[in-house]
């Protein structure tokens, strides 16, 4: 399961399986779309909801509008499982809020009743009732007394001890990664038993044998691990297994898929994940990653299964998530030309020559537009997307990237606050942040995933990077990427192949703002006292944090305090993508021989702590700001056309009134699981 003026550079380092402020120089264009299309739907916490458009759907043919429909209700009958996934009370919690909100007569206009309705909001968001981003238990801003008066005026019903945990201490953060606490036992997902241990699990797994050592499968990765009569036991996701109700509504949706498929590299990769769905046999979805990267013709794509591991602290258990694709084939063609020349970018990178690949295989990159999400990419949704996550898979068969474009052009249109000119040094940054910074933001993406993820090769017996640097593996592995993408970005190569007229200016501006917002801007998104735990923030800041130290001597980075207010001045833009260099070649050294005292040494030391009295400088000057620091996405409405005779003759496309309405609605619809 991946950049900015500074609202749209937040949100896309942040959502990045591997991460949008509208650009002052589109702004004519932009202003005219917004009067066309309201894309804000709602605001409360430090939320946005916004809409998203599906372009050229009518010029779909009806084939392929049913295969997406069948796709996104494939997608949401799962929806449960993310919930469940989270935080074994999130369904009961759910449930309960749900039936107060519907049934509660009393007065909607008192202050508890507004802090009711944007904590269930805040809750419909995070899938859960732990933040989104940070990970931490939303506290209710209402009283206990308040909510228990709720649910007896309403008649529903809620266990004491999920109602107090809503408001005490307990399972504080639903991602630990601070080992003193027990990567476990300080972790609230729902991924293993209670009474399991993080050491025991390392030994499950290290003493299971893999079918075929070269081709490693994902041991874990459909599976809740539980202790039963004092041993541990895996309860496979799959049909008749746990999750049994709502897998089979999957399968009913993706059969139907089949029926219509494009193709039958397409049809032949949807049989193998139902059949996945109904065995829950891992070398079935190495296949089918296989079949999948294969199906590469046609206008419909799609994203289903137990993917991205990043909620599960020890890095085994892939959460629920979906996406349904529509190519944009004019962005795509453009994008081309990053895949014709991926070989040259390996072979140019400094990482080690025994660490590059002789041949990068089938990399593919599309822009695409997004026809629906489910599961753990909705309502907070990712920009982009590199898929399979196995290592040799990528080597042997390639992989896919897509950039989610109507996606990114919602977030671009969404609006502007203005805090670029708060936190840039100086008017040449802004400069080229504004003529330069969206197609940075770009190019970046996309050579974080077709370049970046698709490059270097772990060494011969070196096992998979979660057996090898466990809780650090995702967050060097987007750092990793990310350094690719931070290295190429001032190289005249883009020059060479069309994709800009200044790689000087554009990589300028592509590395202010990674600095900026590495060392200052995205602190807004964690509060005051805490530390970064979050991959992907701690990937932006050990990398810059590490470039800053060592290029101290140099002066490459200078921090410089003006009117009583700190910047990140670069002095020297060359020196600085040389550290860069240097860096990537090591952090592949450390993938590639599964370095682990180097992992834990480079992200504790530069990606965890946060100087505090900037952090607090930070908060303070952008309280001036109203745009909120996170955004996400209600879905288009798919609603079947029938004759008659119950045949579908069209699907239309409607936008969903209310952030409120989806939400209930998508309970009613698709609420599969019992809890």
């Amino acid at each position: 399961m991946n950049k900015p003026t500074f609202l749209l550079l937040l949100l896309i380092f942040a959502f990045w399986s591997c991460q949008n402020e509208q650009k002052a120089d589109d702004s004519s264009t932009q202003s005219s779309e917004k009067e066309e299309f309201e894309y804000k739907v709602d605001e409360f916490a430090d939320i946005s909801v916004l809409r998203y458009k599906i372009p050229d759907w009518d010029q779909l043919e009806l084939s392929d509008k049913k295969l997406v429909y069948y796709l996104t209700q494939a997608g949401l009958s799962g929806r449960d499982i993310i919930w469940d996934q989270n935080y074994k009370h999130n369904l009961a919690i759910r449930n309960a809020l749900e039936s107060i909100y519907i049934n509660y007569e009393g007065d909607r206009s008192s202050e508890d009743w507004k802090k009711f309705e944007t904590y269930i909001k805040r809750v419909w968001f995070a899938n859960g009732i732990h933040h989104h981003y940070s990970m931490d238990k939303m506290k209710p801003e209402f009283s206990k007394e308040f909510l228990k008066l709720l649910l007896s005026m309403t008649d529903t019903d809620l266990s004491k001890e999920a109602t107090e945990v809503l408001f005490n201490d307990a399972d504080a953060k639903k991602v630990n990664l601070d080992k003193s606490k027990g990567l476990l036992k300080g972790s609230a997902t729902n991924f293993y038993g209670d009474d399991v241990t993080a050491d025991e699990v390392e030994n499950f797994y290290a003493n299971k044998k893999q079918p075929d050592p070269d081709k490693p499968v994902s041991f874990g990765l459909n599976s809740k691990l539980v202790k039963e009569n004092g041993k541990l036991v895996e309860k496979k996701w799959k049909l008749n297994g746990m999750y049994h109700n709502a897998i089979k509504e999957i399968i009913k949706w993706l059969e139907k898929a089949v029926e219509v498929a494009e193709n039958k590299k397409q049809a032949k990769a949807l049989k193998l994940l139902i059949e996945y769905y109904k065995t829950g046999d891992l070398e079935t979805w190495d296949k089918y990653n296989v079949a999948w990267v294969k199906a590469t013709d046609g206008e419909i794509d799609y994203i289903n299964s137990f993917i991205e591991v990043y909620n599960d602290p020890l890095g085994y258990r892939g959460s629920y998530e979906t996406i349904v694709e529509i190519k944009d084939f004019d962005m795509s063609q453009k994008m081309n030309v990053l895949q014709e020349n991926v070989q040259w970018f390996e072979d140019n990178s400094t990482i080690a020559d025994s660490h590059k690949k002789e041949n990068v295989v089938g990399v593919s990159y599309k822009t695409v537009n997004v026809a629906g999400e489910a599961g753990d990419a909705s309502p907070a949704t990712p920009i982009g997307v590199n898929l399979p996550n196995s290592s040799w898979i990528r080597k042997e068969h390639g992989s896919k990237s897509v950039s989610l474009g109507n996606i990114i052009r919602a977030y671009e249109n969404s609006g502007s606050s203005g805090r670029l000119e708060e936190f840039a040094h100086d008017s040449t940054e802004i400069a080229l942040e504004k003529k330069y910074g969206t197609k940075a933001d770009k190019l970046h993406t996309a050579l974080h995933e077709v370049v970046g993820h698709a490059s270097g090769q772990l060494n011969e017996g070196v096992g998979t990077t979660k057996e090898t640097l466990k809780s650090y593996a995702s967050t060097l592995e987007e750092g990793r990427a990310d350094l690719v993408g931070l290295y190429f970005l001032m190289d005249e190569k883009l020059e060479d192949i069309g994709l800009t007229d200044n790689a000087k200016k554009l990589g300028k501006a592509a590395y202010d703002a990674y600095i900026r917002n590495a060392l200052m801007t995205q602190l807004v998104r964690i509060d005051l006292g805490k530390e970064i735990e979050e991959a992907h923030m701690r990937n932006r800041l050990w990398v810059s944090a590490w470039v800053y130290e060592k290029g101290k001597k140099d002066g490459v980075i200078k921090k410089v305090t003006k009117n009583g207010k700190t910047y990140f001045d670069i002095q020297d833009y060359e020196k600085l993508r040389e550290l860069f260099g240097e860096l990537l070649r090591e952090t592949q050294r450390i993938k590639s021989e599964g370095d682990y005292e180097a992992a834990m040494n480079l992200v504790e030391n530069y990606g965890v702590k946060v100087d505090q009295d900037l952090h607090k400088e930070v908060l303070d000057r952008n309280e001036q700001f109203k745009s909120k620091p996170y955004s996400g996405f209600v879905n288009p409405i798919l609603r079947p056309v029938k004759d008659k005779d119950g045949n579908i003759t069209d699907i239309e496309v409607k936008q969903p009134e209310s952030f409120v309405d989806q939400m209930l609605n998508y309970s009613k619809r698709y609420h599969f699981l019992n809890k």
